[in-house]
């Protein structure tokens, strides 16, 4: 393939979205921390995640390059690997506020439980792609569920709930692009619904602890945060305060007191969002919500004109992925959802984070190329026959 030609079917579209996130989230992340007095420079956090998204753009460009469907062939290879790499955490990783979620590589932490969201979407796409519709339905349904089962399981004790929630949502996300019946979902509802009961209500009664106190402070704390508001509650009301601030156009760049004062806990990971309501306020959040939406149509969009089952899955399930954890971290800061720990993708601080999210970018421009050249195809040889 020429270079010019795979370069011609790129969606720029969704390239200059997905760079205007990246942009976006580097100067919230540089006002949010610039002023911290424990950096050795104000540029600390930020010059961190510019590295690590120029990394990202350079797996994005080899994987739009290749061939999407030879990643079929390989779907056992890694699988196994996102299994070694979560097991290996277990042994080298680095623990952090009570979890242990990253392996120290010198220049880099990498945290598998990021790595496996793309890895598991590709590994579902396979396997969905190759079972006829109609046929053995269920079967195929509870084999689905049971090659997710243990990466969201060693994901979940790590402790990390929020990775865990957006592995099972991504799951759930294929099975229904692949087509199951109404009853399996209403089934899995069920049993997800009786699994959270047992946790946070019936098991600690017993004396077993699944959930770390903390995890169900968090889990809870969104429904009366005012109920413990120097505590678990402390974080939300603060992000609600910040965001409630920001009014129309905000306070303006480094100006935000609830963040530049650092009322705001974790506002460069977890509560960016609110930062960026607090300084840029409603418009500030219109325009990062516009790019968001323009990357989840163009993701939409490829996944419709896929000449693959298995280009039009893992496409759905980038974006699921993508609109998920967009969905639960806004929710989080505004007090709608539980606070979980899900980044805001291309704008909270993460290096693992940025670079699979460019990986997913770069897998959605594979799939996009090859229905283009497709479809270049199918024009010739109409000509030709005309």
């Amino acid at each position: 393939m020429e270079l010019r030609t795979h370069l011609r079917h790129f969606d720029y579209a969704l390239l200059a979205a997905v760079a205007g996130l990246v942009a976006y989230g580097s100067l919230i992340i540089y006002s949010a921390t610039h002023s911290d007095p424990n950096l050795s420079s104000p540029y600390y956090y930020v010059k961190i995640q510019l590295v690590a998204a120029l990394l990202g753009i350079i797996f994005m460009a080899v994987v739009a390059f290749i061939d999407f469907r030879i990643l079929r062939n390989f779907r056992q290879h890694i699988y196994f690997a996102i299994i070694g790499m979560i097991l290996l955490l277990f042994i080298v990783g680095a623990e952090a506020k009570g979890s242990t979620r990253w392996i120290p590589l010198g220049f880099f932490n990498l945290q598998p439980s990021e790595v496996a969201k793309i890895g598991m979407i590709v590994v579902l796409a396979a396997f969905l792609s190759e079972r006829p519709r109609g046929e053995l339905e269920t079967r195929t349904t509870l084999s689905a569920l049971g090659i997710a089962a243990i990466p969201v399981f060693l994901v979940f004790i790590q402790p990390d709930f929020g990775t865990a929630l957006v592995l099972a949502s991504l799951t759930v996300a294929l099975l229904f692009l692949y087509g199951i019946r109404w009853l399996h979902f209403g089934i899995m509802f069920a049993a997800v619904s009786g699994a959270l009961l047992m946790m946070l209500k019936v098991l600690p009664v017993i004396g077993i602890q699944i959930l770390k106190p903390y995890q169900i402070d968090r889990l809870l704390v969104f429904l009366h945060p005012e109920h413990d508001p120097g505590g678990s509650g402390y974080h939300l009301l603060q992000s609600k305060i910040a965001i409630g601030s920001g009014m129309m156009a905000g306070k303006g760049l480094y100006q935000g007191t609830q963040t530049q004062l650092n009322f705001l806990p974790e506002h460069h990971t977890d509560f960016v969002f609110s930062v960026l309501g607090e300084e840029l306020g409603f418009i500030g959040i219109a325009v990062l919500l516009a790019l968001y939406v323009l990357v989840i149509w163009r993701g939409l969009r490829i996944a419709i004109i896929s000449e693959s089952i298995f280009g039009s899955l893992i496409a759905g399930g980038v974006v699921s992925m993508l609109l998920f954890q967009v969905f639960v971290n806004i929710g989080m800061t505004i007090g709608i959802m539980p606070i979980t720990g899900i980044p805001l993708p291309f704008v909270s601080y993460g290096g693992s984070s940025m670079v699979v999210n460019l990986l997913a970018i770069g897998l959605l421009e594979s799939i996009h190329v090859r229905s283009r050249l497709a479809g270049d195809r199918r024009y010739r040889r109409a000509q030709t026959t005309a």
